[in-house]
């Protein structure tokens, strides 16, 4: 076993070589490596694989009672500075390692058939290895340097993966977005770190804590500047999990891949935030206040996220804003100091949310592949519908997944989400109520997503899989042949100029596609899409996605079904005889849990909190369910006959209500207001002071330098005479001043 501690530190590097091979074989090889892009997600697989058996022997070792174990070496000594690197393994670190590896392969997996049409393939799986890598190097790091380091690099393949599709305008703007939110969080964090430094004198965890600890209780640091560097490090968190305020660059993220989506905004980078409040805990519960600041901004994103998603109509944003509500929860728990209920909800939220991007990346591909769909349309909610009879295997995955969220026993999340609400009873009601609202509202948009998507009723604007519109349809490939030149901007539109009804275009394969009708797409001025390239399927009607995706589905499903049972005690009137708590042994010393399990308390908060759901999933199935969506339209006129003047009111509250959810709280608005037009108008300003002012005064003095030597160049006579006579005068005038 100690052998096999020490010589984790290469789990960071098990799946380079599948980024640098690539490069190289780009660089040396490029026809023959892209002859052969669709090997490559093989060595991905596998070699992810090997770290996930790795970890999960760790993680066995340390449910068994393995003591953590930290192996450092020195990088770099001056005088008395000494920087360190190694790794730590603990309860912490095995839990990341299992979520970052399964997922990851199931990403991995997805992603084979998802990508498989697109021409940056051999691109993709190369920045998705790099990601992967510097998230185990995160991990398992054992010191804030060494964090920060691939904090940075983790951050870096966020941008490349989320601008991935750079050719889009709207994708390179959120690449950028997500980028220079997450340059705040990281200035901050490193600010923190070198306080930290300077109080502490080290970068080591074990050393940080302990230290801190005794210049606390011995009054030898300065509070007000321990709490200031703590909040700096936890700005850094707030940044990469998307808590408010900083949450504004997810739901543009949602403009790259879909396996991205489930993969870096659903359980690894945001969950990298996570990551690092929970690492610092001990250093964050004996620091006066910053428990109660990370409590606040806990359930202040718990409320935002959940109403942000209610009118979303982008499949993927809605699932966006979920995820920000439901770290929130987490951040929360933190705040509280429920360690054990954050990183239970944390392994259930993270395959709970996976199968939903995935889901809802089945969804899309399905949706894209029909004649006639623009991609702007295949991520619209309110263009789908009837969905279940054409996919439902993806159906039935995306509604437990739903389920799971919104904590319906016995499903994952019902059991880490139950445990938050009720030690936030203990912490402070108000939080409480929030949190219970909240739950409802999760159920409300996540089964809103479900009815609009899969039970809802054909949109009567969009019948293009219900056989009764001709359908248009066209297919150019992004490698197209010299010299074609097929489109041309016509009324905000994109038709086809060079072509008619009868023409067809033909690709690299032999195949070619009938142009029927104009082309009447313009998917932010770009037509590089998953329909443009050769050997994709194309059907008027929907299909279920192929196995190598249905696949990691099934799988995820497993997790969504029975991953909760890791935390569920068992007996009653014990200690906790869980498996959770048997791994967080080694963590749970400082944590402020009870150790008894009281069964019929449980049963009663949990009748509670799911009575809230059901509430919320009623109120869902009302609006948008097609056996009440007839009724409820009439019984909406009917009581707003009935309201009279007060039908007015209840119309302004709606709007308000559906405005404040749709334009995102305005809080993208203010932030442009305020940060991007105030950033530019002061730099306009200081442009104009250096413009007009401080050159104006050096290129003042010049001209009035020229103007007085044009003056004194005529007042001399070229007599020296003159001169002496004058310099005498003057030195005369002068002594006479000195001597009186």
């Amino acid at each position: 076993m100690e052998h096999m501690y020490q010589y984790a530190w290469i789990i960071p590097f098990v799946p380079l070589p599948v980024p640098i091979a690539i490069g190289v074989g780009l660089l040396l090889a490029p026809t023959a490596t892209k002859n052969i892009r669709r090997i490559w997600a093989f060595p991905s697989v596998l070699l992810l694989s090997i770290v996930m058996i790795f970890s999960a022997n760790l993680s066995i070792q340390q449910i068994n009672g393995s003591p953590v174990y930290q192996y450092v070496w020195s990088w770099t000594l001056n005088n008395d500075f000494s920087l360190d690197l190694g790794h730590l393994i603990d309860p912490l670190t095995s839990i990341m390692l299992i979520l970052i590896t399964t997922v990851g392969i199931m990403v991995l997996i997805y992603s084979d058939n998802y990508m498989s049409h697109d021409q940056g393939y051999l691109k993709f799986f190369a920045y998705m290895s790099f990601f992967n890598a510097s998230m185990l190097g995160l991990v398992t790091s054992s010191n804030l340097i060494q964090i920060y380091i691939f904090w940075e690099l983790v951050g870096m393949c966020s941008y490349l993966l989320i601008g991935f599709w750079f050719t889009r305008p709207l994708v390179a703007t959120a690449c950028q977005k997500a980028f220079v939110t997450n340059r705040v969080g990281d200035f901050c964090l490193f600010l923190g770190i070198l306080g930290l430094y300077w109080i502490t004198g080290s970068f080591e965890f074990r050393d940080l804590f302990e230290i801190a600890n005794n210049l606390i209780d011995n009054n030898g640091a300065n509070s007000l500047f321990l709490t200031l560097c703590a909040s700096l490090l936890f700005v850094g968190a707030v940044a990469k999990s998307a808590q408010f305020p900083l949450h504004v660059w997810l739901p543009d993220a949602m403009e790259g891949p879909t396996p991205i989506s489930a993969l870096i905004h659903a359980a690894t980078m945001v969950a990298a935030g996570i990551f690092l409040v929970a690492r610092l805990f001990p250093l964050f519960t004996v620091i006066p206040y910053i428990m109660n600041i990370i409590s606040l901004v806990g359930i202040i994103t718990i409320l935002l996220g959940a109403t942000l998603a209610l009118a979303q109509r982008d499949i993927k944003r809605s699932l966006a804003y979920s995820t920000m509500s439901q770290l929130g929860y987490i951040m929360l728990a933190l705040g509280m100091g429920s360690y054990r209920a954050a990183l239970f909800h944390l392994i259930t939220h993270a395959y709970s949310k996976a199968l939903l991007f995935l889901g809802s990346g089945s969804i899309i591909h399905s949706m894209e592949t029909i004649v006639g769909y623009s991609p702007d349309k295949s991520q619209n909610m309110v263009l789908m519908g009837g969905l279940t009879k054409y996919v439902p295997i993806t159906k039935i995955s995306f509604l437990l997944g739903t389920l799971s969220l919104c904590g319906i026993p016995p499903l994952a999340c019902f059991w880490s989400k139950d445990e938050i609400i009720n030690d936030s009873w203990l912490y402070s009601s108000i939080f409480a109520i929030i949190a219970c609202f909240t739950a409802g509202l999760t159920a409300f948009y996540m089964f809103r997503m479900y009815l609009l998507t899969f039970e809802g009723h054909l949109n009567i604007n969009c019948k293009n899989y219900s056989g009764k519109k001709n359908n248009v349809f066209y297919s150019i490939s992004i490698w197209g042949k010299k010299g074609q030149k097929v489109i041309k901007k016509n009324k905000k539109k994109w038709i086809l100029s060079t072509m008619n009804q009868n023409q067809r275009i033909s690709f690299f394969s032999k195949k070619a596609y009938p142009i029927v009708g104009n082309v009447v797409t313009n998917m932010m001025g770009s037509l590089i899409t998953i329909n443009n390239f050769p050997n994709k399927k194309i059907s008027t009607y929907p299909y279920e996605s192929d196995n190598t995706m249905l696949l990691p589905l099934i799988i995820l499903v497993l997790f969504t079904l029975f991953v909760g049972s890791i935390g569920i005690p068992f007996g009653q009137g014990i200690i906790y005889l869980d498996i959770l708590s048997r791994w967080l042994t080694p963590s749970i010393n400082f944590l402020h849990s009870n150790s008894d399990f009281d069964w019929d308390e449980f049963v009663i908060n949990a009748i509670f909190s799911v009575s809230i759901a059901y509430f919320g999933i009623f109120i869902a199935f009302l609006f948008y369910a097609p056996a009440y969506s007839y009724l409820n339209n009439l019984s909406l006129i009917n009581l707003s006959v009935q309201m009279g003047p007060r039908r007015i009111i209840w119309d302004k509250i709606i709007n308000i209500i559906y405005n404040w959810s749709y334009n995102r709280g305005y809080i993208d608005a203010v932030y442009t207001k305020t940060l991007t037009t105030g950033i530019r108008g002061l730099a306009e300003l200081i442009y104009f002071f250096d413009k007009q002012v401080i050159d104006g005064i050096t290129n003042g003095v010049g001209i009035l330098n020229l103007f007085l030597a044009e003056i004194i160049k005529y007042m001399g006579g070229g007599r020296i005479s003159s001169y002496l006579f004058f310099y005498l005068f003057y030195v005369s005038i002068f002594i006479l001043i000195y001597c009186y």
